[in-house]
């Protein structure tokens, strides 16, 4: 059986699925102690709240979610009343989803707790390190779907 030596792509890989792991928990608990269940409806709420109103499709593809997946995420945030969806004024074949003042209401105050709890995850870096963090998960990234094809 081959050795994971330090610092091998098989080591870094490691270190960076478990941090990632537990960075993912981290900010799904953060997600549901603001109230939501679900951390697709957190991320299409969030999602229009910066971005405003958008395609179905469009939406699914920003937050890594399946045509299937992003249809009943905004039929149960609809029937919540937090979204509603109008054809669009331009293309009436779009049908574009908008935050309601219900969803407006949830998600802004929530967003922010959630931005904090992030940054209480980061304040470990000072800015010089997150500088390099961002650069270095940009370049990784790149590399892999560079040799995804």
């Amino acid at each position: 059986m081959a050795k994971i030596y330090q610092h091998s792509g098989p080591h870094l890989f490691l270190l960076m699925w478990k941090a990632s792991h537990a960075v993912t928990g981290y900010s799904h608990e953060s997600i549901r102690a603001a109230g939501f269940g679900s951390l697709s409806d957190f991320a299409v709420l969030e999602l229009l709240m910066h971005k405003g109103p958008q395609p179905v499709n469009v939406i699914g593809a920003k937050i890594l979610l399946t045509s299937g997946s992003i249809t009943t995420a905004v039929q149960r945030l609809e029937k919540r009343g937090l979204v509603r969806r109008e054809r669009s004024g331009e293309d009436a074949r779009v049908v574009l989803v908008h935050l309601t003042d219900a969803g407006h209401a949830l998600i802004e105050p929530s967003f922010e707790t959630h931005s904090a709890d992030l940054n209480r995850l980061f304040d470990v870096l000072d800015e010089s390190e997150r500088t390099q963090f961002a650069a270095l998960m940009r370049k990784i990234g790149q590399r892999a779907e560079q040799l995804e094809g």
